[in-house]
């Protein structure tokens, strides 16, 4: 018998086996699915990516990041529409913040990339952060994997933008691109490690706006990126069999100037990592990772919803507010009734 309800055969079948506006509703049915937190339907979800697996990692997957204003939307959108033009499949997963106080986000990707969300092509799905660190929702590889079901050749994955400490996108893409500004050359935060020392590539776009600032910041960017390649570990060589050197391109996404420069620093770095078997490296690598990360939430979670925590935890919290007990302490008399009642 199979593991999925009748439903999700269906869903599975539209998702997989389909075209057009019907495998889009059906994509966005199963990310729903995925993104939900009900207990019968993660069972549901989990059954779903199970279905899908088979069906996945064919596309090339581009994270994108970048500080606010950077123009990130209408990059997206622009290069959006160039790749649909040359005959591929775009799906955009772009994950806006989460409010702190009342959880909400607004989500409206669509409504910034109208042009893109209107061509049969494309498909644009806007999820909440949820409060997942790190730029992404805490389902962005789940959806990653519908989309590439689906047949979608190029999945791009837009982070919240919220600075340096962004760097959860490069675990769950083939390619992470960085978007500046054209000012970022006189900024010292543009060299700082974090972020920077992990793109791939980085795009200064709106070097419309200043077109000798973007000069500038492209040269400074190139220099700081070679410095702190040249002391990472897996740092290659010159030659053709060393490691890849991050290009730096300048374009108006506004004005769609430099898109094919882009995306051929984009293919080259692709052939590049296939050559010499990085891309699958780093997607098995991934793979680990996000199967720690998942357990790790999963005991965050678990801790949390344990009857005996449930009745403890407040009195400890107490406690430690009042300071009558050592936050150290309270944490690991938890755990150990955690490891108590399950052992038992």
């Amino acid at each position: 018998m199979s593991l999925l309800a009748a439903p999700d055969q269906a869903l599975v079948q539209a998702l997989c086996g389909g075209l057009g506006a019907a495998q889009r509703r059906a994509l966005a049915k199963a990310i729903t699915l995925i993104e939900s937190t009900r207990a019968d339907h993660r069972a549901r979800a989990d059954a779903l990516l199970g279905a899908l697996l088979p069906h996945a990692g064919g596309a090339f997957r581009l994270g994108l990041s970048g500080v606010p204003g950077a123009g990130k939307s209408t990059f997206i959108e622009a290069l959006g529409m160039f790749l649909v033009g040359r005959g591929e499949r775009v799906a955009v997963l772009a994950v806006d913040p989460s409010s702190s106080v009342s959880g909400g986000s607004i989500l409206g990707d669509k409504t910034r990339m109208q042009q893109l969300a209107a061509q049969d092509s494309a498909f644009i799905r806007p999820s909440p952060s949820g409060g997942a660190l790190g730029g992404v929702a805490d389902k962005t590889r789940e959806a990653i994997i519908a989309c590439e079901a689906a047949g979608y050749g190029v999945v791009i994955v837009e982070t919240v933008g919220v600075g340096q400490s962004e760097t959860a996108v490069h675990g769950m893409t083939d390619c992470f691109c960085l978007l500046q500004l054209p000012n970022a050359g006189d900024d010292l935060q543009a060299i700082k490690k974090g972020v920077m020392e992990l793109a791939d590539l980085v795009v200064i776009n709106k070097a419309d706006l200043d077109a000798a600032a973007a000069t500038r910041a492209r040269a400074q960017i190139t220099g700081a990126l070679r410095v702190l390649r040249s002391h990472a570990p897996e740092a290659g060589g010159e030659g053709e069999e060393g490691s890849w050197h991050p290009e730096v391109v300048e374009l108006s996404a506004l004005h769609g100037q430099g898109l094919p420069a882009f995306w051929n620093a984009v293919l080259r770095f692709r052939r590049r990592q296939a050559t010499q078997g990085r891309l699958a490296a780093r997607r098995r690598a991934q793979d680990r990772a996000w199967m720690w990360e998942r357990i790790d939430s999963g005991l965050r979670e678990r801790f949390r919803t344990h009857p005996a925590i449930a009745a403890t935890l407040p009195r400890m919290s107490d406690d430690v507010q009042a300071g009558r007990l050592a936050p150290s302490v309270a944490a690991r008399r938890l755990l150990d009734l955690m490891s108590k009642t399950t052992t038992d």
